[in-house]
């Protein structure tokens, strides 16, 4: 198979979907894989690493002319003009928060698998948990800098001082996003509350930090009876391949205290908070009724190296499938297959086809 890797393009996205030890497996299996040039330095793999892997460097028409193209996020309008319909793409989609894409994919014919929907055989979403576990550590790095009264925080320690009380940090779900940010928060010695609706998982979470957070069914009114002493929210909601719902409505935003901060993880999905919406790396924060609102759709570019070999840690196994078998790899794994969301012209995941009020196909129906 002829694979290709172009670079990122979305603002300040400085990861790659393949290293050069994958392009080399990928070689010795008899593939051929084309390197947009600069694909890597965002991450400090140099076009050097990709030849001496045996990939071909070129252009980004060349990448996006292969059979396969496998990235890291989401085409953006500039690429759409790539998408055709013998193409196989690979990559985070996110398509429930994005009709553009959505239609310009179906417009397209393209085959289009997405990394957060492949769903392993226990439920497990293997191939976002990763990237999950980078945004759920950095959202608290992020709010404890916006808390800081030169970024226009109200001045928040999270950890606090001795004789002081430290910051409280909620934590509004309680997945791989909100444990590892409530690994960060605690870690910096802040109050930590987080919200799920499962008791099981709350009773997981109790166990593991060993009753040093505090647990709370996910609710409207515990929402509203924890905002006003809160300092930093984290929205860690995920509905896979779906729009998250709007836990915190504008109207709350009333009970926190000005210059508190709002991560909202999940605003690759629409977001938790309705008053997010996605911002970048150059310009991460804006203000609603004096609350900071961080909306970064892809916080784990901001740590590109450490996220380039986690995710590929992930992804690689799946690529190599692909790569093998192409389209009959999805008929012989069931995880593979729950990542297809388009095929020639057809939407395949049920989340994205309620989002946009479409019709759905089978995946299983749509590749007979």
């Amino acid at each position: 198979m002829y694979i290709g890797l172009p670079k990122e393009i979305k603002v300040k996205e400085n990861r790659v979907a393949l290293t050069p030890g994958g392009v080399a497996t990928l070689v010795r299996r008899g593939h051929s894989v084309v390197v947009e040039r600069g694909a890597g330095l965002g991450s400090s793999l140099t076009d050097s690493d990709y030849e001496q892997a045996g990939a071909t460097l070129g252009s980004a028409a060349d990448a996006w002319a292969a059979d396969m193209v496998v990235k890291v996020k989401e085409p953006v309008e500039s690429e759409y003009p790539h998408l055709r319909r013998d193409l196989l793409l690979f990559t985070y989609l996110h398509l429930a928060a994005d009709k553009p894409l959505t239609d310009a994919l179906l417009a397209a014919g393209t085959t289009a698998v997405a990394y957060e929907t492949v769903q392993d055989a226990g439920g497990g979403l293997p191939l976002l948990t990763p990237m999950s576990e980078v945004a759920g550590r950095l959202s608290v790095q992020a709010g404890a800098y916006h808390l800081q009264k030169p970024a226009g925080g109200r001045g928040v320690l999270l950890g606090g001082v001795p004789g002081v009380q430290p910051g409280h940090v909620l934590i509004v779900g309680g997945g791989v996003v909100g444990t590892n940010a409530a690994k960060m928060a605690m870690g910096l010695g802040a109050k930590v509350t987080v919200l799920d609706v499962s008791q099981r998982r709350l009773a997981y979470l109790d166990d593991v930090f060993f009753g040093r957070l505090t647990t709370m069914m996910s609710s409207e009114a515990n929402i509203r009876a924890l905002l006003p002493e809160t300092d930093l929210l984290v929205g860690a909601v995920l509905i896979p391949g779906a729009r998250a719902p709007h836990l915190v409505t504008r109207d709350m935003l009333g009970l926190m205290q000005p210059g508190s901060v709002i991560v909202d993880v999940a605003v690759d999905q629409g977001g938790c908070v309705e008053t997010i919406h996605a911002t970048t790396h150059d310009d991460p924060t804006y203000l609603v009724d004096g609350i900071i609102h961080y909306g970064v759709a892809n916080m784990p570019g901001a740590v590109p190296r450490t996220s380039t070999f986690a995710l590929t840690n992930a992804t690689f196994p799946y690529v190599l499938q692909l790569a093998d078998h192409r389209l009959d790899a999805l008929r012989r794994n069931p995880a593979l297959l729950t990542g297809l969301n388009t095929h020639q012209g057809q939407l395949t995941f049920a989340g994205v086809a309620e989002a946009f009020g479409r019709p759905v196909v089978a995946p299983e129906t749509a590749l007979a």
